[in-house]
Order: structure tokens, then C-alpha cells, then sequence
């Protein structure tokens, strides 16, 4: 049975009504209520239940014609009453006014089931609904006598459908609804950080059963998600303040809100210059951090993140859940989508969440979407809990299954043998993660970039740049603090991991120039990780299984380890690998199965195509071509946040080149107090305007065009420089595809002089 919120409008359909007894004029009017009984009427619905003559202590009673009730909300209660005896919903229909003071003295109570889907509504979503109205005639229609009762002047007791029994009458709309009672326990739940099912299982045995609560899981998703929209509360205006002074002080500051400051009606989202920059560098991938988003946590907070040249966590924007509706992430997705350029990452990780999966899907159709796998393990927790408890080996044995499988055909039949093995073949929750594995299996991700280090490892614990400064306790006020000393201090740990890969010399472990040429091309860290491939080639030989052609196949195991070989596919002339693991293509960083085969095959240092910048040294370095998309000033050295970076960047190099040896660190110093002197005088004479200003901003306008024209002449050389290494290159080829075929040939003919010679 599909549930659907109860906050879904019904349409409803006109009626002729007969001659009342106000024969004052009557206008016909559409009723705009949905189906269910919410807010105060139902609040009520134990005094307007007493108010009814009809009722007389009754709850059997059936009704009829000429039953009289105190007030309109009594009959309407009644009805539904009745509905939930017999198994069907109830929805009010259209209803009649006074054109003498515009009160209702008319009301029709239908079946759910009533009348018929208007043609072309599917146009008004994209969520194919399931068709309810059958044209069922079943219904009450109450109007307002001279005595001020209500009395009942039609009733149609027969439906065109089956009705409900009474175990899953619950499920139907008109009789789901939150009490008082049970907002107060959800409430209180939510807050000690209990999520919808743990507060649904609680509400199940406080009732006695499910049929007994009143209202479904989604019901109590919806109205969990509704008491988030009161999160901000007074702290609102301080995150409007933030934005407003933030916008003030960098230039390329962005921000927007769903709705209004006034009046906000879904998220917000904010990304300062430096974020803005950094994603021209490493968005390649990206994380969208929804862990602050669960009910544990007072603000439902949610990071844009990645990975820098360094492997640390880089901020790519924040934003404030306060809808979480499909339409919201939709609108989130696509505005940091244009704060970054409109330029689309490669991969997004994400929690396999419904509503985030179709809204990614729509923004992001043609990026790899990937789950959170450590959601996927923490949700297998709660979904499998009583497995857990029965059997103490599954969770270690499902986490092996899912991290340590190396293959598709290892996965499945290991998936295969843990269903089978503790009968779970029937599980719903296993099944549906199941039917999306290549959305979270490593084994299906490993042809897209995620830029981690291991395949295996992937993300369990999730990318999360806040960690440490945000927990469940944190308020608005308190995060915007938070936020500033988070983006402070990963940027101090840049600047550090900055200054040991340039200052400080790795240890090698091999004669190896390959070896050297990482050491001298990638981050301290990223070259730990290289070398640790490259020291593993020992251990694993490579042999060749086929040498035919320009292409040759290699097999690649580690001692005593023959069974888990893998497969390498290496083209001599291009001299490009591509392995069965499929590292590279995951992490960016080659693997030690292809550094086995270039051993053998004489490739000493690393081709150019295996080195990924976004690794290196000089990530960072290069001028980011759409700044006025950015919304930086029309320079890049008019951005505050990149003439630091450019001064930080020069000034780190001085450093290393100063320290080289003692005359050279002499004229060095020299050299910088000279610097601080011409520093000094430019703040002495400042940026006002002097006689010789426009003479000066005319001699930059004309160097600078100057400049550009250079650079087209420059790149045009370029252009020109390239097509002649792909012509050098392409007549390289085909020599050595001419020498491959004189050496077979030549080869045919020592067979035939053999043959001969022995006959």
C-alpha cells in the first residue's frame, strides 16, 4: 500500500444541491481542505463529539437521514468515525454559503474514493501517483437548519470498492493524525537524538501495536521535518548579519536564500571567495555532508567538501537545511552549482537518502553519484539490528563482504552466501540496497574518480571538514564561531603541509629516477602514498601472458598470492597502462601493479599522463580564467583572497631558494628589507588620488593590454608548438610500426633459412 503526507491537496468536485430551507440565496463554492483531520478540528474532536445529539454514547451507531448533530465539525467527526469502523477515508467535498452573510450552512462528506483524477494533473509532477479516485458514490451531506442543528438531508452508504480491514485501516489518510500526546513524545524523543524509526518502535509499544498509533513512519518523518523548519528560531537574524557582513568585507562572497531574509522558506547557502577558488582547483569531487543534518544535532547543517593536493578536507560551501523537500535540494544543488561556475564535479558522494538521490539525479545527471558507505553501514545497523543480536559474525562478516571483495563475481557471490547463510534472502532493506549496489559497492566505483587513497577503504568515515568543531549541541550563534575557527584552522594545516613538501626532503627508498621524480612532483603526503606502490612492485613480478602486437597483456601477483593476480593491458608505444584494480582511475595515484610492468619494461621515470596536478606541488599555481563568473574583481591580484595566496605561495619558494647557503641567505635578507621598505612607503602614500593617479592607472591599462596581446601571441605559438609534436609524434609511430613489421619480417625469413638448413 503506498502512503501518501497528509498534506497533500485533493481535488474536489461540483455539485447540484436541492432548494433549502434558507431560501435566502445559497452560492456553491469548492472546498480547499484535503482529506484528514488536522489541526484544531481534530484537537476538538473530543468536545465536538460530546456536542452531538446523534452520538447519545453510541460508537456503533450507523447513520442516517434526519440525524441532527450540534455543529458541522461534530458531523464531519462522526463520519470519519463511521469510516474508520467500516475501512474507508473521508474527505470534505464542496459545500454551500449564505449570500446573506457568507456563513457555510451546507457541507458534503465524501468517500476518498469519490470521483476521478482530472486530466492532465500528472503535468503538475514528475512523481507518477497511483490512481485513488474510482468514482465511488458514497457519501454525507449535512446542511444547517433554522434551529441551528445540522441535519443529514443525503446519505449514500454503498462503495464501488473493496474496503479496508480493520488491521491496515490505520494507513488511511483521514484517520492518521499526530496528537498531542504523541508530538510531545516525538518531540522529546528528537530531542535526546533519536531518529523517526527508533521514535516510531518507542510509540509502537506505548500503544500497544501499530494499529493503535494513529498515524505511519512517514507521518512522523514529515512532522520531524517540520519542527526542524523552527530551528533557527532568534538566531536567524545572526546568520542574515553574517551573510550581510560577509558580503562587505570579500568581494566574491556568495550567498543566497530560498524565500526572502524576511521570510525564508527552504535553505540557505553561503560560499566565501577562498571556497569559490579552491573548487576551480579540486573540484573534481565532491562530498555533501549531510551528517549534521540528523536529528541529534540542533542545526541542520551540510557542507560542500573535497579533497586538496594535500589529501585534507577543502570547503567548497555550507548551507542550512530548513526544508528538505525534493524542490529545496533541487534549488541548494543549483545554486552552488552556479556559485562554482556551472562547472559539474566528476563524482558527488552523498547519503542514499530518497529525496537527495532524485535531486541529484536532476542537477547532476551526468556526474557519478556515490553513497556515503559508512551511512549505508550505520543504517545497516539500525535495519538489521535484530540480525545483530542473533548472530554476533554477521556484521563483520557483511562489512567483509562489501569492503574486502576485490572483483564483481567475488562480491556477488559473497553477497549471495551472507543472505544465504543467515535467511535473509527475504530482507526488504538488504534487497534495496542490493538492487542499488553500484552506488556504494567499491568494487562497482572503481572506474570513477573520488579521489581517495584506498578502493576498499572508500569513505568510512565521511568526508567531514567540520569535525571536532560542530556537535550536538552547537547553536546557530555558536556555528557561525565554529565555522570561522574550522575554516582558520584547515587553512593553517595547508599552509603547513605547504611549507614541509617544500622545505623538507623525503627519505627514498629505492635507486629508483621514478622515485625521485614523484619526490619532486607531488605533495609530501601524496608521495608517501606513491611510494608505498612503488616499494610493493618488489613483491609483486610482473609476467607478460601475451606480446603480440603494439598492445601486451601482463599478469601481476605478490608472492604466494597467486590466486588474487591482476591484469594489466600496456601499450609500448603510448605507454599507457591500464590496470584490472583500477587505482589510478579511483585515487589518481598509479598503482604498484603498473609500476611492476614498468619495471619490466624499461619505463623509468612516470609519464606525464600519470600525473594528475591536482597531487602536486603546484596544484595551486596557474591564473583561474573565469573570475568575473567567480564574481572576483576584474583582476586576480584585485582579490584579496588570491593576492594572499599568491604572496603566501611566492614567499614560501624565497624561502627554500634563501636557505640554500649562506651568501645566498645574505642576499636574501638583503633583499626583503629592501621589499619592506618599498612596502612601507606604497601604505605610506596610500590609495588616494594624486595629479599623477589617471597617469598611472593609463600606463597599467595600456601594460596590460600590452600583456594580452602577448599572451594570444604566446598561446598561439603554443598551438602551433603542439601540432607539431602530434605530427613528430604520429611519424614516430609509424617508423616504429615500420620497424615492428621489417623485424617480423625479418624473423620469418631466420625461420625459413632454419627449416631449410635441417631439410
Amino acid at each position: 500500500m503506498d502512503f501518501e503526507p497528509l498534506n497533500i491537496e485533493n481535488e474536489v468536485m461540483e455539485f447540484a444541491m436541492g432548494s433549502g430551507e434558507e431560501d435566502n440565496g445559497l452560492d456553491l463554492e469548492h472546498n480547499d481542505e484535503y482529506e484528514g483531520y488536522n489541526g484544531e478540528m481534530m484537537e476538538n474532536s473530543s468536545a465536538a463529539g460530546r456536542d452531538s445529539l446523534a452520538l447519545n454514547g453510541d460508537p456503533n451507531l450507523e447513520p442516517s437521514e434526519g440525524m441532527e448533530f450540534d455543529s458541522e465539525q461534530a458531523a464531519r467527526i462522526f463520519y470519519n468515525s463511521y469510516a474508520r469502523r467500516i475501512g474507508f477515508s473521508t474527505r470534505v467535498s464542496v459545500y454551500q454559503r449564505s449570500r446573506r452573510d457568507g456563513s457555510i450552512i451546507c457541507r458534503q462528506i465524501v468517500c476518498s474514493r469519490e470521483g476521478f483524477r482530472r486530466e492532465g494533473g500528472e503535468n503538475r509532477s514528475k512523481r507518477q501517483r497511483t490512481v485513488t479516485r474510482v468514482g465511488c458514490k458514497a457519501q454525507m451531506t449535512v446542511k444547517k437548519q433554522n434551529s441551528g442543528k445540522w441535519a443529514v438531508t443525503k446519505l449514500v452508504k454503498e462503495h464501488n470498492h473493496d474496503l479496508v480491514p480493520p488491521d491496515k485501516v490505520h494507513c488511511l489518510r483521514s484517520h492518521r493524525h499526530v496528537s498531542g500526546p504523541a508530538r510531545s513524545l516525538i518531540d522529546t524523543l528528537q530531542a535526546a537524538g533519536m531518529g523517526p524509526s527508533g521514535v516510531m518502535s518507542v510509540l509502537i509499544k506505548e500503544s500497544g501495536g501499530i494499529n493503535n498509533v494513529g498515524f505511519t513512519k512517514v507521518d512522523c518523518q514529515n512532522y520531524m521535518s517540520s519542527s526542524r523548519q523552527r530551528t533557527l528560531g532568534s538566531g536567524g537574524q545572526h546568520i542574515f548579519d553574517y551573510l550581510k557582513r560577509m558580503q562587505g568585507e570579500d568581494p566574491g562572497f556568495f550567498c543566497a536564500v530560498q524565500g526572502d531574509s524576511e521570510n525564508p522558506t527552504g535553505n540557505i547557502f553561503w560560499a566565501d571567495a577562498n571556497s569559490r577558488v579552491n573548487y576551480q582547483y579540486f573540484g573534481d569531487t565532491v562530498t555533501f555532508d549531510t551528517a549534521y543534518r540528523t536529528n541529534r544535532y540542533r542545526v541542520p547543517f551540510a557542507p560542500f567538501t573535497g579533497w586538496n593536493h594535500h589529501g585534507q578536507p577543502v570547503l567548497f560551501g555550507c548551507a542550512l537545511l530548513l526544508n528538505e523537500s525534493e524542490s529545496s535540494f533541487v534549488w541548494l544543488f543549483q545554486t552552488w552549482l552556479a556559485a562554482m561556475s556551472d562547472r559539474h564535479p566528476l563524482s558527488i558522494t552523498t547519503d542514499q537518502d530518497r529525496i537527495i538521490r532524485a535531486a541529484v539525479a536532476q542537477v547532476f545527471p551526468e556526474t557519478r553519484h556515490r553513497f556515503c558507505k559508512w551511512n549505508v553501514f550505520r543504517e545497516a545497523q539500525e535495519k538489521l539490528f535484530h540480525v545483530n543480536q542473533s548472530h554476533l559474525t554477521f556484521e563483520a562478516e557483511f562489512q567483509r563482504c562489501i569492503n574486502l571483495t576485490e572483483t564483481i563475481d567475488e562480491f556477488e557471490s559473497s553477497w549471495e552466501s551472507l543472505l544465504e547463510k543467515y535467511n535473509l534472502l527475504d530482507n526488504e532493506w538488504l534487497q534495496s540496497m542490493y538492487n542499488a549496489r553500484q552506488q556504494w559497492v567499491p568494487v562497482y566505483l572503481r572506474d570513477t574518480f573520488f579521489g581517495e587513497m584506498s578502493i576498499t577503504q572508500g569513505t568510512d568515515s565521511i568526508n567531514s571538514f567540520f569535525d571536532g568543531y560542530i556537535n550536538a549541541s552547537t547553536s546557530i550563534q555558536v556555528l557561525l564561531k565554529q565555522y570561522e575557527k574550522a575554516t582558520a584552522s584547515r587553512y593553517e594545516k595547508e599552509v603547513k603541509a605547504d611549507y614541509d613538501t617544500i622545505n623538507t626532503a623525503p627519505v627514498l627508498k629505492t635507486p629508483s629516477p621514478m622515485e625521485k621524480q614523484a619526490a619532486n612532483l607531488y605533495t609530501r603526503k601524496i608521495f608517501t602514498q606513491f611510494q608505498e606502490e612503488l616499494v610493493e612492485t618488489l613483491a609483486n613480478p610482473a609476467t607478460v601472458i601475451d606480446d603480440g602486437g603494439s598492445e601486451a597483456l601482463y599478469r601481476v601477483a605478490k608472492f604466494g598470492e597467486d590466486h588474487k593476480a591482476h591484469f594489466i593491458k600496456f601499450n609500448v608505444f603510448e605507454r599507457k597502462a591500464s590496470c584490472s584494480c583500477q587505482m589510478f582511475e579511483f585515487s589518481g595515484i598509479i598503482c604498484r601493479h603498473i609500476l611492476a610492468v614498468f619495471r619490466v619494461t624499461n619505463v623509468l621515470t612516470l609519464p606525464s599522463h600519470y600525473i594528475l596536478k591536482r597531487w602536486t606541488r603546484n596544484a595551486k599555481s596557474g591564473v583561474i580564467l573565469d573570475e568575473h563568473t567567480l564574481g572576483l574583481p576584474g583582476s586576480s591580484q584585485e582579490s584579496l583572497t588570491a593576492r594572499y595566496e599568491n604572496l603566501r605561495r611566492e614567499a614560501i619558494k624565497y624561502v627554500e631558494e634563501g636557505a640554500a647557503s649562506t651568501h645566498i641567505y645574505n642576499v636574501a635578507m638583503d633583499a626583503l628589507h629592501e621589499a619592506a621598505k618599498k612596502v612601507y612607503a606604497a601604505k605610506k602614500q596610500g590609495a588616494g588620488v594624486t595629479p599623477s593617479t589617471s597617469v598611472k592607472e593609463c600606463q597599467l591599462q595600456s601594460s596590460s593590454v600590452e600583456q594580452d596581446k602577448r599572451i594570444e601571441e604566446l598561446t598561439a605559438e603554443l598551438e602551433n608548438a603542439s601540432q607539431r609534436c602530434e605530427a613528430y609524434r604520429a611519424s614516430l609511430l609509424a617508423v616504429l610500426k615500420d620497424m615492428e613489421e621489417e623485424k617480423l619480417k625479418i624473423a620469418v625469413k631466420v625461420q625459413n633459412t632454419r627449416l631449410n638448413l635441417k631439410g
